[in-house]
């Protein structure tokens, strides 16, 4: 008798926590959810997330307001994303160079990648091009290596900031490569970095592929390599830097997380709707004219690739001995 009473007991309170929970009896969402941009309005990832949160806002029922919060190189934003409530209303746009790559180059972050957040879903991948002026001493990235050992401390690389993705992608090339040595030159932005290559005023730029696919093809620049794991099929003849450079490999990524805490029911409720979005044709199409490749997994995937992200920059930046900022 008192064994029954316990169980009609229990279930009467696991009745009372679903009815109390819209989350996991159905009811979510049941207001708009915001997602926090980390870049500014026009922004590449900003022009993704737009469509990506039109598509998830139609199938839940409630409008996805984006919130650009831009500064610290998507610091503020997700730092915002972070203290923000553990219910489903709040979702941040994460990347791999403030959620794997900042967080081993900075002393204050605002928050830690793998405490602070819930994974919700990847959405996309990129590659970087390692580019070089027509008239460099070197065709390959076998030849770049031996001219650079042989000219130490000579070869110049233009990138968007010291330290950031394209430019640690490169110190890992170079780590690998037999620590060759090359110089950081930080630009504020992809098209003077470009002019200058072009200029003939640096020696390398490492742009994403979109961004460099126009001069590749004018042969205003050559092409060494992409940081893609396997050869791109649109350029099968042209070896990977993985190939050259045994263990190498640096891609671009991003995806959306929630506030740590937020229950997995919400979570899996998001995931679907997001890779729902991303298979839409109009999504898949306007990701692949931005040079990214769309990506739909699980939250498990995408807090495992944070996780291995982390371990790796941590291990670069240990390895060539760069001091946090």
């Amino acid at each position: 008798m008192e064994k029954n009473a316990c169980l009609l007991g229990a279930a009467a309170l696991a009745a009372a926590v679903l009815s109390a929970s819209p989350a996991m009896a159905g009811g979510f969402p049941d207001k708009p959810v915001t997602l926090i941009v980390p870049y500014p309005p026009g922004d590449g990832t900003d022009v993704v997330a737009r469509l990506i949160g039109a598509e998830i806002g139609q199938r839940l029922g409630q409008p996805i307001v984006i919130e650009n919060k831009a500064g610290a190189g998507g610091q503020i934003g997700l730092g915002l994303t972070a203290k923000a409530a553990p219910d489903g209303y709040t979702l941040g746009v994460a990347q791999v160079s403030n959620m794997a790559l900042a967080p081993h180059t900075y002393k204050n972050l605002p928050y830690d990648p793998l405490k602070d957040f819930t994974p919700v879903a990847m959405v996309s991948s990129n590659y970087l091009a390692l580019i070089t002026r027509p008239d460099a001493p070197f065709k390959t990235v076998p030849e770049m290596i031996q001219w650079a050992k042989a000219h130490p401390n000579t070869l110049t690389l233009g990138t968007t900031g010291t330290a950031g993705l394209q430019h640690m992608s490169f110190a890992m090339l170079a780590q690998k490569a037999g620590d060759i040595t090359f110089m950081n030159v930080p630009y504020k932005g992809n098209s003077t970095v470009i002019g200058d290559l072009v200029g003939g005023r640096i020696d390398l730029a490492f742009p994403s592929y979109t961004a460099a696919a126009p001069l590749i093809a004018n042969g205003s620049v050559r092409l060494l390599g992409i940081t893609n794991p396997v050869r791109d099929p649109k350029l099968k003849d042209l070896p990977t830097l993985g190939e050259s450079v045994k263990d190498y490999g640096s891609v671009g990524w991003f995806g959306f997380v929630a506030p740590a805490g937020t229950p997995q029911a919400i979570v899996a409720r998001l995931n679907g709707e997001i890779n729902r979005a991303v298979r839409q044709p109009r999504v898949q199409e306007a990701m692949s004219s931005m040079g990214l490749q769309p990506v739909t997994e699980s939250p498990a995937f995408f807090g495992k690739l944070i996780e291995t992200e982390n371990l790796k920059f941590a291990r670069l930046v240990k390895d060539i001995g760069y001091e946090p900022q």
